[in-house]
């Protein structure tokens, strides 16, 4: 029997059996199921956010980056370790001592119920878009390691089914403790396919000498180039500050120094990661000159031996199940709290928003997949698609650090701005001032902010606001 495959099904049946021992820590109700009632330890909390962001994106885009570009892709990854950094020094500790479950949630406390709802519409379509992507490199993922099982579109469906599965079974106990899992596996699979890919290719010099000599392959900067890095960190730092998907974590942890540490250390393991994908992307060019860049690190990985390919390839694999399983659950969460709870059936009891909770997952998960059969360009969408919460991320840090600046409407008027400007940025080419959408939301956003701050009267301030956001500070 094929070793690959006896090797995935091993590893699905553990992320099952792990699911299964998590449901039970999940059945206290809806806050248990979507944060694991805000118990998670140090270890889980750092596990699931290296789960979150070291998935398709940071191993299959960033060798199919590194592919035509070399080892400046690896940046994303840093990027990434950075952002989770900035997170825990900055924010995720002020996250955690709010009661509250998603960042809308959040909003509501200060702003208008407009700027409320555009928050939350836009944070579940940039949740939608990035599971989606997932679901294309868990197809090039196994359509490589078995292809005479799977074809792209099979494993996609495969993937999209073991997401959905393990995110409806245990919620976040159960994306906790399959990333506890997940991590050591992504880890120790990619180190050995780094170790194994460049000597399969005769070494580094060897590689040096076959790689195209017209692209800097070696250059840590000029592959992509300064401003696509400065692009990367600044996205990276915006989404991690805001999104739901890290955020959730914060929220999940059982205490606010837990919260801290547990982002500082995540990103500081995170660094590496992206190098050495970058790395194996660019043995794979010398091995295999003509595939696709999407199936380049598959390629490189099908081509060791059986049992480390397995290893190597269910390993990047978990890493794609731990990222979107996350980000999966914060789209759920999302809806049933600040759309089903707030709007359709405010005096919904908990079992029934567990339910519904649940439900919107399986919902969610058949959406994400009929979207990604129509998507390409991993990381580039998700760069495109992340820079849009650049508005949250600026409210968050003006309502914790100078509240006095803002009024009711802000959140509102400066989502819609950024909304505004990446579909100008996406129609018109003239308005592609910057080499990176990121820097014109950032500018587009925090002018809106402060003539919103000018304009409207309302202030956010009042006895309780005060109260509330002295005790973060």
């Amino acid at each position: 029997m094929n070793v690959s495959l006896i090797i995935i099904i091993c590893y699905i049946s553990m992320l099952f059996v792990i699911s299964f021992i998590a449901k039970k820590k999940a059945q206290g109700g809806g806050e248990s199921y979507t944060l694991a009632s805000r118990q998670l330890t140090t270890p889980l909390v750092t596990c699931s956010l290296i789960g979150l962001a070291i998935g398709g994106a940071s191993t299959i885009g960033v060798a199919e980056q590194a592919y035509d570009v070399g080892l400046s892709a690896g940046w994303y990854c840093t990027a990434w370790g950075i952002a989770a950094i900035v997170m825990g020094l900055a924010a995720a500790s002020k996250y955690r001592e709010f009661n509250v479950s998603t960042v809308p949630e959040l909003f509501s406390k200060f702003y208008d119920e407009k700027g409320v709802a555009v928050c939350v519409a836009c944070q579940i379509i940039i949740l939608i878009v990035v599971v989606s992507l997932q679901y294309i490199a868990g197809g090039a993922i196994l359509s490589s390691l078995l292809p005479g099982i799977f074809t792209i579109k099979t494993g996609m469906i495969v993937s999209a089914c073991v997401f959905v599965g393990i995110t409806f079974i245990g919620g976040m106990w159960s994306a906790g403790l399959c990333n506890s899992f997940n991590v050591p596996l992504k880890y120790t699979g990619i180190i050995l396919c780094t170790i194994l890919a460049v000597s399969k290719s005769g070494g580094i010099q060897n590689i040096k000498l076959h790689l195209p000599q017209s692209v800097p392959y070696f250059s840590p900067i000029k592959g992509v180039g300064t401003w696509v890095i400065l692009g990367w960190i600044l996205v990276m730092t915006t989404q991690v500050l805001s999104m739901q998907g890290p955020v959730q974590l914060a929220f999940a942890a059982k205490d606010a120094r837990t919260a801290k540490k547990s982002f500082i250390l995540g990103g500081l393991l995170m660094i590496p990661i992206g190098f050495l994908c970058a790395l194996i992307g660019m043995a794979a060019r010398t091995t295999f000159p003509h595939v696709s860049a999407t199936m380049a690190l598959p390629k490189m990985i099908l081509s060791l031996n059986p049992v480390a390919a397995g290893i190597t390839l269910a390993a990047l694999w978990a890493a794609d199940v731990s990222t979107a399983c996350n980000l999966l659950l914060g789209a759920s969460t999302l809806f049933t709290n600040d759309i089903y709870k707030k709007y359709i059936n405010p005096k919904v009891n908990d079992k029934k928003l567990l339910i519904m909770t649940k439900s919107s997952v399986v919902l969610l998960g058949i959406f994400t997949f009929i979207l990604a059969l129509s998507m390409s360009g991993i990381l580039k969408t998700i760069s495109m698609g992340l820079s849009l919460s650049t508005a949250f991320t600026l409210i968050f840090l003006f309502t914790m650090f100078a509240p006095k600046l803002c009024k009711k409407s802000s959140a509102f008027f400066t989502t819609l701005a950024g909304v505004v400007a990446l579909f100008l940025w996406q129609l018109i080419p003239s308005f592609r001032i910057f080499p990176h959408v990121i820097f014109m939301e950032w500018l587009v956003c925090l002018v809106t902010f402060m003539l919103t701050s000018v304009l409207d009267k309302r202030s956010i301030m009042n006895i309780d606001t005060i109260d509330e956001i002295n005790e973060m500070v």
